[in-house]
């Protein structure tokens, strides 16, 4: 953040004039300053003064100027200004909201001692620092001051947290503390936090710390819980003094220290979490700051003076302009002022948890504020300064912001809607969704209050594309769920959230009422539809009807008016609602009825006595009459009684109206009475709940008040006997009796007998209650009473009596269930039967008449057929095994699975005929597979092949024909069925037909008949295609003959016969199809030879006229000379292309000279201009004269040529002599030169060449010497004779080089006969250079056909030793080679002796190599890989050599896995402390201890081998350069470790040394940097698990298992080292790279440890010995002691010493002794072996106790 200068607020005097304090308001709108004269200046915030006033002391008897003002702050509704002064007293100004207010006094707070400082942090809170010490608190609403904490010093700085909920003392002893009304969960400590060095005057608590500065020139920041977080130090800055005060910005992110002109600015950085210090402000002659205010928004800071100056700064990190409309200016990292331009409005933008904002943009119409930080998200309204900030993870920018609902703004990231209401830090709701349309999502927040609901937040959105989910955002939970048919394109909820409208693809409108989970639809075709603003009223399109739903409560009553447009929107305003409707280019405005709108909104208002008034002003319509009984309703519930009794008055619901009047009657008169609404009167609820038929409820109401009589009297005026009666006993009412025989009485006045008679049964007269039964005529019930009672049942006459009544009713059952009962079982069965209660029948004829049970199940199924319960029937039918029957009943039912299963069950004749009707079924169902089993069952395929037919089943129908009936007769039976097909004009089901049999040719003849030629070219494609085009071509005829030309065209195009077409057009005139055929199908020229005919037949200018039109004119000109049409080329030439002509006649001159009339022909060339041509064509048919005669006419050029052809004439007839004439006439020797040479006469050649081409003869000669060597043999000859010519004639030069040239394939002695003369003759004749040259060109092709000595000497003679010495080694003539540079030149011996070398090497003659040089012949046997030769020859050398082969023979043998090899060739020759081999070794080492198979006893001689071998080295190391190194130390422990594996396979041989074997296995484990760790514990753990030391094993072989799960993972990290503490076993060793023990090893380790780690018996702690150290470790952890490792064990040696002459070496006297026993026992040659090692390494043994023989 940087400090800019804006302006001087209050210009500074010339001496001290401190401002004391200044404070800003928390609406940014004032700003306070006060001054040394106590006097209050107050600011607006463009820095205008506007308003003062003067502070008064807390007495005025000690003047005016008794007291300063040490602290001021603004009330948090910045209309009250506390000043804290030092005459113990805080005074509260009540300054106003508006400049010039009066100002008054409207708190006062006396203290104990003088106010140093005061903050106003939260609502009716001052909290104020005194001189004493004490922190207190001044409550404004209860004006009482109380104690916070107190110390006992003066308290000089008080700040509070960016929050105001935490205040943050400072005071003179350097004490800093911190309290909290509220920690906001932080949980940070309250209480002393600190004590800076000196008084932090300058005192500020910034977001992430404390900020603390003083007169010791050092500014510390603390952290939160006070520890030094930094420090910045001016103490040795001579321009530095005091800090004398300090501010935080209100973002908590900066903080400015104030000192003598200087201001210093320090900003947070969040990610590096460190204070920064910005450049200083320095002003020159500002003096010392002595206060600092900060605006809330964070844009300004004004720093007051000693000298009374207020300067004030602007502060921002940076700013930009938006879009030219916003200005964002970043006062800090965290917070953002965001102005609107145009209309200076201001919005501070601020991430409450300190994240720095990273984007600010300004969306949806400019009105809202989106803004990202890393982990939150900002969102604001500018126009209601309405902010939210939610927690927010960064999603690459990828969410979609939706601003159409003024409350809340949604979010869409990643198929997520989250919603956010302005103002709100939470989110509202977040939901799973895919659909980001606004319309497909409706929010309501609150938007029309309703009674007795304080929060109405909900959500509609689409699950998915037929699923609408209904939220309550307030609940977080599903109110609803509506699943549809057909997907949903829009849905709205209404304005109170308890109806939702949506609409479908299909355009049909539905209404959900949440609370009743109830769908309607209300309207087919709709193309808009809104909800009335303010109201439940629903607007709606149809087509051209405008619907309107006044009562949405009642959706089927609807007002419909027609218009003629599209209805655009809806306006409400003004008192008035428009909907407003486009017609045309017109907009129309379509007034609704108000006063019912205003109807909905009063009842959603609960003002219902403004609904009543509103609705008697209307006439009763049904719309009308529904708003009645809705008021009705919603007024009874209210208990608003003189509404409701109107509202039935205007529904004509006299009854209740009257009611609720008498009703309203009592309530008054009750009001009247004792005061209050009256409704609260028992009887008024008890009326009440009588009108909702609740009795109880009434009766209950009563019966509290204890008003029996009411009670009763309302049952009996309700007729309500039984509840009456049922009152009077519960209260023991005295006329209970009178009430029952009045009853009783009623009963039988009313005629009401059988109410009586259950009376009399209730009251136990049965017989009495039975005689009523029968006279009422129901016997029915009497027959039920006598059932039930033995008594009545002995009643013979009685019972008979009531049979009859009941026969008589024919109520049979019942009677039946008499008889039985009283063991008439024969009249019983009748009387079951005749009132068709089978099933009784049935069981009473099961235990009495068996036999009758088949007759009573077929009749029970014949009674259930008339019943028409046909599936019924069936079981019963099954069971009289009447099959027929039950068939028929299955298919009457359509029980078609059970009528299968049944007639599967039958004879194939029974069945055979009812097959059919179940297979039309099935058919029907188009399950034609079944339905053909079905037919094929019923022997009735045929009817299955129709079937087939008639559902286009072509290929089924064809396959089942086949199978059942003659091939002949399916096709004759398709085929008549594909003519019938035909006839009706199904032309595609008949080709099926045809096509099904095999018979295309048919339906392509009906295709063709018909003249369907798409059909029949489709079809012959598919089944003739070779016969396409033809066919093609056939129908172009067909339909150029009948004129159809256009189709025609199709069809020989389609055949690619386009010049059918051409043609087609051509004969009928129409030029211009032809034209256009012609350009598109016929290649690049055809439309021009069309164009062509088609000018040709119009002729003269029209042709011309056209052909210009086309652009083809020349090409016309053209195209008529290709054809011979001269004169219609001349015709076109004259009339338009004159420059074309002489073109023309050369054309038809060529014309005529191919016809033979080349006198015509002459004519035309000299017409075209051509006369050469004329001259060229008589040359051609060699008219010679008359060539002649042209030529010399026209053209006198031509006449050389003339010549040049009669002389060609004369060549063909082989007449030299007059060809070579004529062209010497046509000064042509040249043309003479060629023609001999072509003829191979080169001495004419060659003379014609001498005497007139002189110059190039040279060239001649050499070309015929080139030929001569193409020719080979006959050419060579002619070489040979042609050089001994030139040697003959004295012209050795030219011998020479013909000799030369000589190169015969075929004869090599001739060549070397030719190039041997040629070198003689130079040698003899010419020049000693040139004959050198040719000594030196002769000698490699002598030595190229294999004459080397021939070579040599000629190179000899000339004295070229070096090239003849070359030439006898070519030769393999070493002898020679040899001899020549010994006596000529015995420089070239040594040249000799090399190449001889390299010869033997190349020729692999390495035994002859060996005597000449032995390292090259050593080199190649290690090329051969012949390495035991190399070793055998190398050994016969120095030690030196040897050693050098056999490190190479030892690094191939490790490199292909052969270690033991390579140590075997150590043992053998021994191993030299050469620096180099040091690696071979090491490796030797390596592999040999990590190779498997190694601990036993067979593996004594390959560790005695090791041991043997690194001992030699270690005696000759000690000898060397090397000695005591790095290098040798390593050596000696690799020496150690060897005797240590040799020792212990030695023991591992002889069974009392078993514990000797597993001690050194232990031993080793020291030495695990060189060894694979993972092995030596194995080894170590499974030797001392063998011996019994189970302890040990345990932990040696977990270690083990660590280290192979360490292997895996590749890291030795893991590992716990607390067993191996105080040991001498590294923890550092190197990883394996791989497992060394195999993994079913491992598992039995794994297996073993498991069983162990369960044993409690264990210790599982490594052995100790009286050091108190583990008894295999050398070092004492507790002293620090190394004591000598024992030779025999390696355990360290305690006592009993044996010790050896080579210092350092020892052993231990036991175990020296057993194993000096053991030898002696055993006679082992192995652990005498050792013991002579032993004997050599450490310089003999103890004693002469022992010898090796």
């Amino acid at each position: 953040m940087q400090l800019k200068h804006l302006r001087t607020l209050l210009s500074p005097q010339d001496g001290a004039a401190k401002v004391t304090c200044m404070a800003w308001s928390q609406n940014n709108a004032k700003f306070a300053v006060c001054t040394v004269d106590r006097v209050v200046l107050l600011y607006d915030e463009h820095g205008e003064r506007r308003d003062k006033f003067s502070t008064k002391p807390a007495d005025m008897k000690y003047g005016r100027k008794s007291y300063m003002v040490k602290g001021m702050a603004f009330s948090p509704d910045s209309t009250k200004i506390a000043i804290g002064q030092t005459d113990n007293i805080i005074y509260v100004y009540k300054i106003g909201e508006d400049w010039g207010d009066k100002k008054v006094i409207c708190n006062k707070f006396i203290q104990t001692s003088a106010v140093t400082c005061l903050q106003w942090p939260a609502e009716y809170i001052i909290v104020f620092g005194l001189a004493e010490g004490k922190v207190r608190l001044a409550n404004t609403k209860t004006n009482k001051s109380s104690t916070i904490y107190g110390t006992d010093s003066y308290v000089v700085a008080l700040t509070t947290n960016c929050s105001g909920k935490g205040i943050l003392s400072g005071h003179a002893d350097g004490t800093i503390v911190r309290y909290f009304f509220d920690d906001e969960g932080s949980g940070e400590s309250q209480g002393k936090l600190v004590n800076h060095p000196c008084p932090p005057y300058a005192l500020a608590w910034a977001t992430n710390s404390i900020v603390a500065a003083g007169c010791d020139r050092r500014i510390v920041a603390y952290g939160k819980e006070g520890h030094v977080l930094q420090t910045f130090d001016y103490s040795r800055d001579p321009q530095e003094r005091e800090f004398t005060t300090a501010a935080a910005s209100p973002g908590g992110q900066s903080v400015v220290l104030g000192s003598y002109d200087r201001l210093r600015v320090f900003n947070w950085s969040p990610r590096r979490s460190i204070w920064e210090e910005a450049k200083p402000k320095e002003i020159a002659n500002l003096y010392t700051v002595t206060a600092l205010a900060w605006k809330r928004d964070g844009s300004r800071l004004c720093a007051g003076t000693l000298c009374g100056g207020v300067e004030q700064f602007d502060c921002c990190l940076r700013r930009s302009i938006y879009r030219n409309k916003f200005e964002l200016t970043y006062v800090g990292p965290s917070q953002v002022i965001v102005k609107n331009l145009s209309s200076g409005t201001r919005v501070v933008l601020k991430s409450h948890y300190g994240y720095e904002v990273e984007e600010v943009k300004i969306l949806g119409k400019e009105r809202y504020l989106v803004a990202h930080t890393s982990d939150t998200l900002l969102l604001g309204d500018l126009n209601t300064n309405r902010l939210s900030e939610i927690a927010w993870q960064g999603s690459g920018g990828n969410e979609k912001y939706f601003f159409e609902n003024e409350n809340v703004c949604m979010i869409f990231n990643a198929g997520e809607l989250t919603l956010v209401e302005y103002g709100s830090n939470d989110t509202l709701g977040s939901v799973r969704t895919e659909f980001m349309n606004p319309h497909l999502i409706s929010v309501r927040i609150n938007e029309r209050r309703q009674r007795g609901m304080e929060d109405n937040k909900k959500l509609a959105y689409l699950v998915d594309i037929k699923t609408i989910a209904v939220v309550d955002l307030m609940g977080g939970y599903n109110i609803g769920t509506i699943s549809h048919e057909s997907r949903v394109d829009w849905l709205e909820l209404n304005e109170t959230g308890h109806k939702l409208l949506f609409r479908d693809r299909k355009l049909r409108l539905h209404l959900y009422d949440i609370e009743n989970c109830s769908k309607t639809m209300i309207l087919n075709f709709c193309s808009y539809v809104q909800w009335v603003p303010g109201s439940d009223v629903l607007v709606a399109q149809n087509r051209n009807n405008l619907c309107v739903w006044y009562n949405i409560e009642a959706p089927e009553r609807v007002t419909m008016s027609s218009i003629r447009g599209d209805v655009v929107g809806l306006e409400r305003g003004g008192g008035k609602t428009e909907v407003m409707v486009t017609e045309g280019v017109t907009t129309v405005a379509y007034t609704l009825d108000e006063g019912l709108i205003e109807f909905g909104t009063a009842i959603d208002d609960g003002n219902y006595i403004r609904a009543t008034a509103f609705l008697e002003t209307l006439e009763m319509t049904p719309e009308t009459e529904a708003m009645w009984k809705t008021l009705s309703k919603l007024a009874l519930e209210a208990r608003q009684l003189h509404i409701a009794e109107r509202c039935f008055s205007a529904l004509g619901h006299v009854a209740k109206a009257r009611f609720l009047h008498e009703t309203n009657e009592i309530a008054d008169q009750v009001s009247r009475e004792y005061g209050g609404e009256g409704t609260d009167f028992y009887q008024v609820r008890a009326r009440l709940a009588m009108l909702e038929k609740n009795y109880k409820l009434a009766e209950m109401i009563f019966l509290e008040q204890n008003a029996v009589e009411e009670a009763m009297d309302m049952y009996q005026e309700l007729h309500r006997w039984d509840e009456c009666i049922a009152v009077a006993e519960a209260k023991g009412h005295p006329s209970l009796e009178k009430l029952r025989r009045d009853y009783y009485q009623w009963l039988m006045d009313t005629q009401q007998e059988e109410r009586a008679g259950e009376l009399q049964e209730s009251q136990g007269d049965g017989l009495a209650a039975i005689s009523l039964y029968l006279k009422a005529g129901l016997p029915a019930k009497a027959a039920r009473l006598v059932l039930t009672r033995e008594e009545l049942l002995a009643n013979t006459e009685l019972v008979e009596h009531i049979t009859t009544a009941l026969i008589k009713g024919e109520l049979y059952e019942r009677a039946g269930d008499l008889f039985e009962k009283i063991r008439n079982p024969q009249r019983a069965l009748e009387c079951y039967c005749k009132g068709n209660a089978f099933m009784k029948a049935v069981e009473l004829a099961r235990l009495a008449f068996p036999v009758e049970v088949v007759k009573l199940e077929e009749a029970w199924g014949d009674h259930l057929v008339q019943q028409k319960q046909l599936d019924a029937a069936i079981n019963h039918y099954i069971e009289a095994r009447c099959s027929i029957k039950a068939i028929e009943a299955a298919l009457g039912a359509r029980q078609w699975k059970k009528a299968i299963y049944i007639l599967d069950l039958q004879d194939r004749n029974t069945a055979s005929k009812y097959y059919p009707r179940v297979a039309q079924h099935y058919a029907s169902l188009q399950e034609y597979e079944i339905a053909e089993e079905l037919y094929t069952k019923g022997d009735r395929t045929k009817d299955a092949i129709d079937m087939y037919t008639q559902a286009g089943r072509w290929e089924q129908a064809h396959k089942l024909a086949m199978k059942c009936m003659r091939p002949e007769d399916v096709s004759v039976l398709y085929i008549t069925q594909a003519q019938e097909m035909e006839k009706q004009g199904k032309y595609r089901e008949a080709e099926r037909l045809y096509v099904t049999v095999e018979e295309p040719d048919l339906a392509i003849s009906m295709f063709k008949k018909h003249k369907l030629y798409d059909d029949m070219i489709r079809l012959v494609g598919k089944h003739h295609p070779d016969l396409l085009s033809d066919t093609h071509l056939h129908l172009g005829k067909e339909l150029e003959a009948e004129g159809r030309l256009q189709e025609a065209e199709y069809h020989y195009l389609e055949a690619q016969e386009w010049k059918a077409t051409v043609n087609m057009y051509r004969s009928s005139g129409l030029w211009e199809e032809a034209y256009r055929v012609a350009k598109a199908h016929g290649g690049a020229n055809a439309h021009k030879h069309v164009a062509y005919l088609w000018a040709k037949s119009l002729g003269g200018k029209a042709a011309v006229r056209l052909l210009n039109k086309l652009g083809l004119l020349e090409a016309a000109v053209d195209h008529a000379a290709d054809n011979c049409s001269f004169e219609f080329a001349f015709e076109l030439s004259r009339l338009a292309l004159k420059h074309k002509t002489p073109e023309i006649h050369l054309r038809y001159a060529m014309y005529l000279e191919d016809e033979g009339k080349f006198e015509e022909a002459e004519a035309e060339f000299i017409r075209a201009g051509k006369p050469k041509e004329a001259v060229l064509m008589f040359v051609h048919n060699q008219d010679w004269e008359a060539a002649q005669r042209v030529a010399e006419a026209h053209d006198p050029d031509s006449v050389a040529e003339v010549l040049i052809g009669q002389a060609r004439g004369a060549l063909e007839e082989k007449d030299f002599q007059k060809a070579e004439g004529l062209l010497l006439r046509a000064q042509r020797p040249g043309l003479a030169l060629n023609y001999y040479k072509e003829a191979g006469l080169w001495s004419d050649a060659l003379r014609i060449c001498k005497d007139y081409m002189p110059g190039q003869l040279e060239a001649l000669q050499e070309e015929y010497e080139r030929e001569a060597t193409k020719k080979g043999g006959r050419g060579m000859e002619g070489l040979v004779e042609q050089a001994r010519q030139w040697e003959q004639a004295g012209e050795y030069s030219r011998a020479v080089d013909c000799y030369l040239k000589v190169r015969d394939s075929g004869s090599s002695s001739l060549m070397e006969k030719c190039w041997v003369k040629a070198a003689e003759l130079s040698i003899k004749f010419l020049p000693p250079q040139r004959s050198l040259d040719v000594v030196r060109a002769v000698g490699p092709q002598l030595i190229g056909i294999g004459k080397h000595n021939v070579a040599a000497e000629l190179y000899l003679n000339q004295n070229l030793v070096k090239e003849a010495i070359d030439a006898f080694i070519e030769g393999e003539e070493w002898n020679k080679a040899k001899r020549v540079a010994k006596e000529l030149d015995p420089r070239y011996e040594d040249y000799v002796d090399q190449n001889y070398k390299e010869f033997l090497k190349n020729q692999g003659k390495v035994d002859s190599l060996v005597g000449v040089d032995v390292v090259a012949a050593l080199d190649l046997y290690v090329e051969q890989g012949q390495w035991d030769k190399c070793i055998e020859t190398a050994t016969k050398q120095n030690y030196k050599i040897l050693h050098k082969y056999v490190a190479l023979y030892a690094t191939h043998l490790i490199r292909e896995g052969g270690y033991a090899q390579a140590l075997a060739l150590y043992v053998q020759h021994g191993a030299p402390a050469n620096p180099q081999n040091f690696n071979i070794y090491k490796r030797i080492f390596t592999d040999m201890v990590s190779s498997p198979g190694t601990n036993n006893a067979e593996a004594y001689h390959s560790w005695a081998d090791l041991r043997d071998v690194l001992f030699n080295l270690c005696e000759n190391l000690v000898k060397s350069s090397e000695a005591n190194s790095v290098a040798h130390e390593e050596f000696e422990t690799m020496l150690l470790i060897a005797h240590y594996y040799a020792t212990r396979s030695a023991a591992q041989s002889i069974h009392q040394l078993q514990t000797v074997a597993a001690r050194l296995s232990i031993s080793l484990l020291r030495h695990t940097q060189l060894l694979p760790a993972d092995k030596a514990f194995y080894e170590a753990g499974t030797a001392a698990k063998a011996v019994g030391w189970e302890n040990m094993a345990f932990i040696f072989l977990n270690r083990f298992l660590d280290l192979t799960d360490a292997i895996e993972e590749g890291t030795l990290d893991a590992l716990d080292h607390s067993d191996f503490q105080d040991t001498d076993i590294p923890f550092e060793v190197p990883l394996p790279a791989k497992q060394h023990i195999p993994e079913a090893q491992r598992e039995e380790v794994r297996d073993w440890v498991l069983t162990v780690s369960m044993d409690q018996r264990l210790e599982q702690v490594l052995p100790r010995d009286e050091r108190g150290a583990y008894e295999a470790s050398l070092v004492a952890a507790s002293t620090g002691v190394r004591a000598l490792p024992c030779l025999i064990t390696g355990y360290p040696i305690l006592r009993n010493k044996i010790e050896f002459k080579r210092p350092g070496k020892a052993a231990n006297k036991d175990n020296w002794n057993k194993f000096l026993m053991a030898i002696k026992t055993s006679h082992s040659p192995v652990c005498q072996d050792v013991l002579k090692f032993i004997s050599q390494w450490c310089g003999g043994l103890p004693s002469t106790s022992f010898s090796f023989q």
